[in-house]
């Protein structure tokens, strides 16, 4: 299996980490395969949930398709355990704490760990309360990622960098994940502030939407989050291989970037 952290820091390049809403479609693995074939170097699996709290109504809309399609927990596990051999990226669980505290902390990191999952997000859960969490994120071998916002303290700053593991996301906007038409100009302070205080990746979300947005994010941080722009894509029709040359068009500028 993958491990998180030492594959991205490992890859020599600004680091592109695709999302898709898991049970989005009946064949939405097909998706996973697409980005990896576009050069992701992680994918996010957004675990549907029907109060998605930081998720703008792209994601959200996704998300309740994807529960109308009768997605569960386990159908999603079931899902990527079934194209493990086929995977060559780290696959990382974006969901909400409900889902997690509802089986148990250690429970649901176990059974992350034997789908092929190898790093887990969990957006609502306070600093404060993440110990039982990581505690059972680390027994498992779960790379447990932590986002920072704009809004956080230079103390809770140096406290997310000391705890995370693989990357740190940083949110690029005080707001919910969706697409915008520009960079907001806290993304670049929040990324040089995470930066004083680790030597993981630093990646930027929420919000960034073209090829002209990722490469603009990936000058201040060591890459970007792509989740609604590709997702808007797949609500819309767009088959695996056609949001695959989406993200592609953005590896290439990101690529474009690390030579330079």
């Amino acid at each position: 299996m993958i491990g998180l952290e030492s594959h991205l820091r490992g890859v020599g390049r600004k680091l592109l980490i695709p999302y898709v809403t898991g049970g989005i479609t009946r064949d939405w693995t097909s998706y996973l395969l697409a980005y990896q074939a576009a050069g992701a170097d992680a994918i996010e699996v957004g675990l549907p949930f029907s109060d998605p709290t930081v998720d703008g109504v792209t994601i959200q809309e996704a998300s309740d398709r994807a529960l109308e399609r009768g997605a569960t927990v386990e159908s999603i596990f079931a899902d990527v355990a079934a194209i493990t051999d086929e995977l060559t990226v780290p696959i990382v669980a974006m969901t909400y704490a409900n889902l997690v505290v509802r089986r148990g902390e250690a429970a649901f990191c176990a059974a992350l760990k034997a789908a092929g999952f190898t790093g887990l997000i969990v957006p609502d859960l306070p600093l404060d309360e993440i110990s039982p969490l990581e505690a059972a994120a680390a027994d498992a071998g779960i790379a447990l990622v932590l986002l920072a916002a704009p809004s956080t303290s230079g103390s809770r700053l140096r406290e997310i960098c000391a705890r995370s593991r693989g990357y740190i996301y940083a949110i690029s906007v005080m707001g919910t994940t969706g697409e915008r038409t520009s960079l907001a100009q806290s993304a670049g302070i929040l990324a040089g502030a995470l930066k004083q205080h680790t030597d993981l990746p630093v990646v930027l979300g929420f919000g960034i939407s073209s090829p002209a947005q990722a490469r603009q994010a990936s000058e201040l941080a060591d890459g970007v989050v792509i989740g609604a722009a590709l997702m808007r894509g797949v609500l819309d029709g767009a088959s695996a291989d056609q949001v695959g040359s989406q993200l592609a068009s953005m590896r290439r500028g990101l690529d474009e970037l690390t030579r330079v």
